[in-house]
């Protein structure tokens, strides 16, 4: 479904841009509503999404470990 989202931390990177994290939620946003540019009367929720997935996948970025990758 989702096949042109792009790696957002190659496995040796240790950090992401806050920016490329929001950009990616987006477009996994845009793909699963269907809607590049939501209606006015969508645009809360549509960005409520886009603040969800972000945050879940900076969760998920801060979590991982990378073996034999540098700590921080």
């Amino acid at each position: 479904m989702c096949r042109s989202i792009k790696t957002l931390r190659p496995p040796m990177m240790p950090s992401v841009e806050d920016e490329d994290i929001r950009a990616a939620a987006l477009q996994y946003v845009r793909k699963v509503s269907g809607f590049h540019h939501p209606a006015a009367h969508n645009q809360a929720v549509f960005e409520e999404a886009v603040a969800a997935v972000a945050a879940a996948t900076q969760r998920l970025l801060d979590g991982l470990e990378v073996r034999g990758a540098a700590k921080p």
